[in-house]
């Protein structure tokens, strides 16, 4: 289906063929900021215990840090039709500066509060922020149909290998207080003043983007108009499997291991890497099977043969078992990240894009949040995996519902090329 518009070929390349340089840039600007995400989400907290806030005021910060996300993240999807992406994307740049000098210069809890609510800090690693909508549509509008579910596999495999360099990254602040004699606490801060310099040096790779990234019809007054029913019930559907990843976020599932096998800390980082390693290979795998197959039914029926492996981990007789059950799950799980965001992209207008990205991202950091609640205190009733098959049934319904519903709704170059 569509084979001839949403090519496969080129799922291998370092960059899809028409990829310009703005693109370029953005993916760029992606993995600069994705670094910082991954050691300041594991750090923040880290760094409050150092300067000696209890539990709850530590509590108070990461949260504030969650809401504020959401909702500036919806603020600028709401506004981006109307204003240039270029300045939105480097005011929010400025901003991410300012957050890092922030944390790394002041350490009394009010003004903390308000920088981490304003900021552009993320405890979950930058999977949402105010950078997403921009981004997302910016590449949008710089590649060819053809193209573009292989860009966002890119900006996925970005994102998630630079992540995962800033998690090693957050060992730093150790090596440093033991070859300068430095405390923790000034090694955390010069790490939130690097956090500060990623912020102007992805100022730098946005500040050349052309006037190809802007919208050059008028902007509409509505960020929404006809394609309004549509993103709200996108926006739903994914907030119900992100609900359901929220049972199994990392840390609950090495929780799960370490009760359920025993597992050492060193093993669990082990087995983490290479399911890592399996979900970025994914975003890569999922181009081919989008150009032959489709979008939604890339998205469907990758991921629910995934929700199946899941639900089967709890039921795994050994570690073995349920280490292969694990990377086969994510070999499998992560497909529907650019397929689901090229698709969001397609089947809304040009000038919808910013809010329809916002709106269909934001709800999964609180869903996550909902998901985790419950799956940790499962875990203090039973070893046995409750939040894994609750989790992967949860995301099953996601996948039925979402092929039920959206089926039909083919993007134009699909429905062209089906035609044809």
């Amino acid at each position: 289906m569509g084979g001839r518009l949403l090519s496969g070929d080129e799922w291998w390349r370092p960059l899809p063929p028409g990829a310009s340089t703005d693109a370029v840039r953005v993916l760029a600007a992606r993995g600069v900021r994705a670094f910082g995400d991954g050691y300041v989400a594991l750090l923040l907290p880290i760094y409050l215990v150092e300067l000696g806030y209890s539990a709850l005021a530590i509590g108070a910060i990461v949260t504030s840090t969650l809401i504020g996300t959401a909702l500036l993240t919806l603020w600028v999807g709401w506004i981006a039709n109307r204003h240039s992406r270029r300045l939105l994307l480097l005011a929010a740049a400025v901003l991410m500066a300012v957050t890092g000098a922030g944390f790394a210069v002041i350490t009394d809890f009010w003004p903390l509060l308000v920088i981490a609510f304003v900021g552009t800090m993320n405890p979950t690693s930058g999977d949402a922020s105010i950078f997403v909508p921009l981004e997302q549509t910016v590449l949008t509008q710089t590649i060819a149909i053809r193209s573009r579910t292989a860009l966002f596999a890119r900006y996925s495999v970005i994102g998630s290998c630079a992540t995962a360099l800033g998690v090693l990254a957050a060992a730093l602040p150790d090596f440093m207080t033991a070859w300068t004699g430095c405390t923790r606490a000034t090694a955390m801060q010069l790490m939130f003043g690097l956090y500060a310099g990623l912020g102007l040096l992805a100022l730098l790779l946005y500040r050349p983007l052309s006037s190809a990234v802007e919208m050059p019809d008028e902007a509409p007054k509505a960020p929404l108009q006809e394609s309004k029913r549509l993103v709200y019930g996108m926006a739903a559907l994914f907030g119900m499997d992100s609900f359901g990843t929220g049972f199994l976020v990392q840390s609950l599932l090495a929780l799960w291991l370490y009760q359920a096998f025993a597992v050492s800390v060193t093993t669990t980082a082990t087995i983490l890497f290479w399911s890592s390693l399996c979900s970025a290979v994914s975003y890569l795998l999922a181009v081919p099977i989008a150009a032959r197959i489709g979008l939604i039914n890339t998205m469907v029926f990758t991921h629910l043969p995934s929700n199946v492996l899941l639900i089967l981990i709890p039921f795994a007789p050994n570690l073995a078992t349920a280490i292969a059950l694990l990377l086969a799950r994510s070999a499998l799980s992560q497909m529907d990240v650019p397929t689901r965001t090229s698709y969001v992209m397609a089947v809304v207008t040009p000038p919808e894009r910013p809010a329809a990205a916002s709106i269909t991202a934001v709800p999964k950091t609180f869903a996550w949040a909902a998901g985790s609640m419950i799956s940790g205190y499962l875990l203090t009733l039973s070893t046995f995996g409750w939040p894994l098959l609750i989790g992967g049934v949860v995301k099953g319904v996601y996948d039925i519902l979402l092929l039920i519903k959206f089926q039909k709704v083919r993007p134009p170059e699909e429905a062209g090329a089906a035609a044809d």
